[in-house]
């Protein structure tokens, strides 16, 4: 069987309290305060009223233009180096294969989530567009653009899918429909295929069904937290926020029975205090559902209310993504599986040789999402180094190289006596959408 190292504690351990894990009582976020009520809900932007003019690249050091949903939206990093619109290079990769869109309102989301950087208690900090959300920048742009340019050739484009990301603001129901058509218009969803990120405390299982007749191929819910607990402490009450438990699964529900088996799934977010055993219960139950998990690396977001605490161990974390591509797409059951006193995985419940053999593949290790155009496993939303820095990779945005697979054997505790991880070890560059 394959046996990791977990008992007591780990050398190179780099969770909070010295651990290899992140432990709930340790990942306690800040409380949030309250804006003075003159940066509330955009103000100052809505007051001076300044009309945008084509790409807005975020700055802090200027007032935002008005932008608003429908109308604009906002892109990830990747995806505007992708389309041409912000220059640079993204390390051994080639920007994304995912049109990640965000709608966008001066007043922003009015959620408060602990650990994102769009959260409602940084008004007195920025303006909206120009908060930093999964460690990047995202500029914003009109919506008819970004269609009418990905439609000249949707056929020959980079991206294998478009993804349309709510926020929790009381526009958004209607705007995701509205941006939704203006796609279509001019891109065939046979085409490129369009995967809806969900705003569940404002919805109703009717707009999930209009957002399905309308072509969305799948929709996924941000759980985010693997367990209530977590939940209320990050996303609802704990911090002042909006959100239900409760809320999420009704939509989740709803999203399986209108988009179908392996057309929807959750967003999880592993080391913000949950166990191993916790959230890879939650992966089972989606696929007992018929849906899929996908999965986010704890990265402390500047700016949120947990920006003091660590990242996600690279233990903690290679350990679920494997045991979560095995339950996902191997057939493994977690009851198959064993775990220590802490919920810590020792057993994945294959054979050694099958084992290595899904490592070796490295796949398990890539970042977890929507797919795209190669393989149902292998994602669209590659989310370049959207969980952590490219010197510590946590979600591999290409295939890892031989030395990749090195270190995350290391990381797991299944080095191999031949085959020694090499520090400086030089990597190979990843071309583009191999």
């Amino acid at each position: 069987m394959s046996c990791l190292k977990p008992e007591g504690a780990m050398p190179g351990a780099t969770g909070a309290e010295g651990k290899d894990y992140n432990p709930f009582d340790a990942m306690q976020p800040r409380k949030p305060a309250e804006a003075p009520l003159d940066k509330r809900n955009g103000a100052a932007v809505k007051a001076t009223d300044i009309r945008p003019t084509g790409t807005y690249l975020p700055n802090n050091n200027i007032l935002t233009p008005h932008m608003r949903s429908p109308e604009y939206v906002q892109l990830s990093t990747a995806a505007a180096m992708t389309l041409g619109l912000m220059p640079g290079k993204m390390h051994r990769c080639s920007c994304t294969r995912c049109l990640n869109i965000l709608l966008t309102y001066p007043e922003g989301c009015r959620a408060n989530c602990a650990y994102c950087g769009l959260a409602r208690h940084r008004e007195a900090e920025r303006d909206y567009a120009d908060r930093n959300f999964i460690r990047v920048d995202w500029p914003a742009v009109p919506m008819e653009q970004i269609a009418e340019t990905v439609g000249r050739d949707p056929e020959n484009s980079p991206f294998h899918r478009m993804c349309i990301s709510m926020i929790t603001h009381p526009n958004s129901d209607d705007d995701t429909k509205t941006v939704l058509k203006t796609w279509t218009d001019y891109v065939d969803p046979g085409a490129i295929p369009i995967s809806i990120l969900s705003n569940p405390t404002t919805m109703t299982r009717q707009d999930v069904a209009t957002l399905k007749d309308m072509g969305s191929d799948i929709f996924t819910v941000a759980l985010d937290a693997a367990t209530p607990e977590l939940f209320d402490r990050t996303r609802g009450k704990g911090v002042n926020s909006p959100h239900k438990w409760s809320k999420y699964w009704e939509i989740l529900e709803d999203a399986r029975e209108i988009f179908g088996a392996q057309k929807f799934g959750a967003h999880i977010i592993v080391g913000m205090g949950e166990t191993e055993h916790e959230v890879l219960s939650l992966v089972q139950q989606l696929v007992d559902m018929g849906g899929h998990s996908h999965m986010f690396c704890f990265f402390p977001e500047k700016g949120s209310l947990m920006d003091h605490l660590p990242a996600t161990p690279r233990d903690q974390w290679r350990r679920v993504q494997l045991a979560r591509y095995m339950i996902d797409y191997c057939g493994v059951r977690i009851d198959q599986m064993k775990f220590d006193e802490e919920g810590r995985v020792t057993d994945f419940g294959l054979p050694t040789g099958e084992t290595d053999a899904i490592i070796d593949a490295g796949i398990a290790f890539r970042t977890s999402g929507c797919p795209g155009k190669f393989a149902e496993d292998i994602s669209a939303c590659d989310r370049p180094y959207g969980d952590s820095p490219p010197s510590n990779i946590a979600s591999y945005p290409f295939q890892p190289q031989p030395a990749d697979l090195r270190l995350i054997r290391k990381q797991l505790g299944k080095e191999r006596p031949d085959d020694p991880y090499v520090e400086d070890e030089e990597l190979d560059v990843v071309q583009p959408y191999e």
